[in-house]
């Protein structure tokens, strides 16, 4: 039996066609090691897009598959692992989404629209903490993060880190899971800065 991989919500709000490409390469500088290979640094992660994006993607190539409102890219990310674009009806409106599904699990897609439905489902907005931090890293340039060097203990060498200016402080990497909430709320937009907590599942 396959592994399932945590899905996650990567990017808040519909993403743009220049904002969709920086999302599809915002793992392009990592190390390459086993969950790069293998696609596993990929699958799970999803965000919304628009309709005109979501068409985009299905002319650029023949789809690997159509099943219903859900299609899968031929050229696959790593792996086992490709992008998958979809159509979802919530509260009665049609919105649609990319996602990276590892389709040795034959049943990631539902999975992955069965999530997409309940995060999207929540009656109102909030974020959780996993979020804030994909959503920071999703939209920093990629001058700007990056992966832990000899600079950092051995036991913390390449996790992710950004470029982080605090005050009067010259700017310094920090290690991205180690933010805290207030460096968390400066990288963030306003509009999403004071978003309630969401609690993940």
């Amino acid at each position: 039996m396959q592994a399932s991989h945590s899905l996650c919500k990567v990017f808040q709000g519909v993403a743009t066609r220049y904002e969709m490409f920086q999302i599809f390469n915002r793992h392009s500088e990592a190390p390459f090691d086993e969950p790069r290979h293998s696609g596993s640094i990929y699958a799970g992660e999803w965000f919304e897009i628009s309709e005109a994006n979501h068409d985009y993607m299905f002319e650029i190539l023949p789809p690997l598959f159509v099943r219903g409102n859900l299609f899968a890219m031929r050229e696959f990310q790593a792996g086992n692992v490709t992008s998958v674009f979809l159509a979802v009806t919530i509260d009665e409106v049609c919105r649609w989404f990319h996602g990276y599904c590892d389709l040795s699990d034959k049943g990631s897609p539902e999975r992955l629209r069965a999530a997409i439905m309940t995060r999207e489902s929540h009656p109102a907005r909030a974020m959780t903490r996993e979020e804030r931090l994909e959503h920071i890293w999703s939209s920093t340039h990629g001058d700007y993060r990056g992966y832990a060097d000899q600079r950092f203990a051995p036991s913390k060498r390449g996790q992710r880190t950004v470029l982080f200016c605090g005050g009067r402080q010259a700017m310094t990497l920090k290690l991205l899971n180690e933010l805290s909430d207030d460096e968390i709320a400066a990288k963030l937009p306003v509009q999403l800065r004071y978003l309630p907590e969401l609690i993940a599942a």
